[in-house]
């Protein structure tokens, strides 16, 4: 990608103290509620308001939004207290409608991003405009397929562009409702370190109790700020009910959040020591669930060699194993004794998990 230096300056003429929030329900339901969350959110760390104006579902049926009448009440919304107005768009007549009302902020959703042809569409429907233009992640963890979307978007000449990373769809089931996938977000952050990056929480948790430490982790990894699904009676909203949070939650975890940030002469230095040990924490994480999953199927080899009465210790699968992993390990610049240690403690646990399967109701 080429010009990235100046993308993110449009986040300077906010002259903000903090990360830009973009705050808002999901769904814009109706006018009461929205005009009631947008004073709500006033008082707040909020910069602009969102709401879903179209709402893409994944089976028919579902509710999919008001449509246009819902971009008036927002026009109110923003004429009462100020607030920035962000939502999402979809095609050709939703960037019209939404450009028409004067919004400032528009998005383009993980559906949209997976098909080239929906967001070169919508690009040439925005060519050349001054308005904020986001994408969010692709819905499956494809990295080149994010960034070609903004590429794309980058070709029509809008320069106001950024990011948003909102977890990635799995068939397992995890703590999320998207997984989130930070290392994707990382090497594009490392590519690109001047395209602005925003996190969606809400998407990513799919629940609102774990939206803060998401929130404190993406900051910890130095991204420009949060999308994050608000409403004032979230339980019985419209869409997505489980992860949204109310405005008062949304001022307490903005208020708990802490930028990581030391003495001004040192503050590169720590911004890019915090960065490169959420990193680590992050892939530490991952080594454990990985972990917990590879001693789940060697419980199920247990099980296979109880049912065939079979000894545990199978010496030439060890070796070859062992023998694999110092090759793999070489590779990756790792020390033959790092690697047997490692894999030594690992065959240990696995032999101790089989070792109990086996023993149990023995007598």
């Amino acid at each position: 990608m080429e010009n990235t230096k100046n993308l993110r300056s449009w986040l300077k003429a906010f002259n903000l103290e903090h990360p830009l929030v973009i705050a808002g329900p999901c769904s814009a339901e109706t006018e009461e509620q929205v005009l009631k969350i947008a004073h709500q959110l006033k008082d707040s760390d909020a910069t602009a308001m969102r709401a879903g104006i179209w709402k893409p579902r994944t089976r028919p049926g579902n509710f999919e939004g008001v449509g246009a009448i819902g971009l008036k009440w927002m026009q109110r919304a923003k004429q009462e207290t100020g607030l920035l107005l962000a939502t999402e768009v979809a095609n050709k007549n939703h960037v019209d409608l939404a450009l028409e009302a004067d919004f400032d902020i528009l998005w383009i959703g993980a559906r949209s991003t997976v098909s080239p042809f929906i967001v070169q569409e919508i690009a040439d429907a925005l060519k050349g405009t001054d308005k904020i233009v986001l994408v969010k992640n692709p819905v499956n963890p494809d990295l080149s397929l994010w960034l070609g979307a903004v590429e794309r978007l980058q070709s029509a000449d809008i320069k106001n562009l950024g990011v948003i990373h909102r977890g990635f769809s799995t068939y397992e089931k995890t703590n999320f409702r998207n997984n989130p996938e930070w290392q994707i977000a990382i090497d594009l952050q490392s590519r690109f370190p001047d395209l602005p990056l925003f996190l969606d929480p809400s998407h990513i948790a799919g629940r609102r109790d774990i939206i803060f430490d998401l929130c404190q982790t993406a900051l910890d990894l130095n991204y420009d700020g949060f999308i994050i699904e608000t409403h004032n009676d979230p339980d019985n909203a419209w869409s997505d009910a489980a992860q949204q949070i109310l405005p008062k939650r949304l001022k307490e975890i903005t208020e708990e959040l802490k930028i990581r940030k030391e003495k001004e002469e040192s503050l590169a230095f720590n911004n890019k020591l915090n960065t490169l040990r959420t990193q680590i924490d992050l892939i530490d994480m991952q080594l454990i669930a990985s972990m917990g999953k590879r001693m789940k199927i060697a419980d199920e080899i247990g099980l296979l060699k109880k049912e065939n009465n079979v000894a545990i210790l199978q010496a030439q699968r060890w070796n070859k194993i062992l023998e694999r992993m110092n090759a793999l390990g070489k590779e990756e610049h790792l020390s033959e004794q790092f690697i047997e240690r490692v894999f030594k403690a690992i065959h240990q646990e696995s032999i101790e998990h089989q070792h109990n399967i086996l023993s149990k109701n023995k007598h």
